[in-house]
């Protein structure tokens, strides 16, 4: 009894001591971010590395508003993320439910095709999508950036597997009571995916809050950048002034930060419960 007791002490010992590593270095890059937005130039590109500033540079931070429409692009970058986030929670939950519930012919055929998307890396649809673009005269509009963003294969993925999980007898009491496939999607099916949503939502929430590439070839007007694009002008040919830029960086990262803490109860329990199903 003793040898089991020091035994399952032990291996709580090493998961806590792997799980702190684990911790601290995903800290890190945010701790270098912020110390290195309070810097000077000449601390930035120090050799070796200065870690503590001697002087906290909060000017910084001000520049950036200075150099920058940063509430402009911190408003582009809401809408279109608002916007995808809605787009994906509602068409990817309807396509997952179609395919995880409703019986049709040829419905593995169109889910595996869905899943092939996935594959392919995502620079091949650049071209063909901009070409889309430009013959609907959406270059430099916000529209170009949320449209293409609106469905994905991989939501639809996630939520099948939940619904999958979800009991058959309840579509079946809904069916009694008169409910059509929509009836029991809305009123039953989604409300018991919720955690699932929440998932969802926080994966194309980061996703889109982030997204580069595609902003930056749809977009060059500041009227409709997203703030990653904008944040990228600060990166000059020959000089980059790394002050400027981590604090721009840490300023666009808060909401998210802020987001995932109030969020993060429902987010691990969606993706505990997606992958258990």
């Amino acid at each position: 009894m003793e040898k089991t007791r020091q035994l399952f002490t032990s291996k709580t010992l090493l998961i806590h001591i792997i799980l702190i590593v684990g911790a601290v270095a995903m800290v890190l890059p945010f701790i270098w971010m912020f110390l290195t937005s309070l810097k000077t130039y000449a601390e930035s590109i120090h050799v070796p590395p200065v870690i503590i500033p001697k002087d906290f540079q909060w000017e910084n931070y001000k520049e950036v508003f200075t150099l920058l429409p940063f509430f402009k692009f911190m408003l582009n970058t809401l809408i279109v993320t608002v916007l995808r986030t809605a787009g994906q929670l509602f068409l990817c939950s309807l396509a997952a439910y179609a395919f995880a519930r409703i019986e049709f012919p040829g419905r593995n055929v169109l889910f595996l095709v869905a899943l092939s998307v996935l594959m392919v890396p995502g620079q091949v649809f650049l071209l063909p999508q901009y070409m889309i673009m430009v013959k609907l005269g959406w270059l430099n509009t916000l529209q170009a950036v949320v449209v293409p963003g609106l469905f994905s294969a991989f939501g639809t993925f996630l939520l099948r597997q939940f619904f999958m999980g979800l009991p058959k007898e309840l579509e079946e009491a809904a069916r009694l009571d008169g409910c059509n496939h929509f009836q029991i999607y809305w009123r039953v099916m989604l409300p018991l995916a919720k955690p699932g949503l929440v998932a969802l939502g926080i994966f194309t929430t980061l996703w889109s809050w982030n997204e580069l590439m595609w902003p930056m070839i749809v977009n060059s007007s500041p009227e409709s950048m997203t703030l990653s694009v904008g944040l990228s002008s600060l990166q000059g040919q020959y000089l980059t002034n790394y002050p400027v830029l981590m604090a721009g960086s840490f300023l666009a990262i808060v909401p998210m930060l802020i987001l995932f803490m109030i969020l993060q109860k429902q987010f691990i329990e969606g993706i505990a419960i997606t992958g258990g199903k």
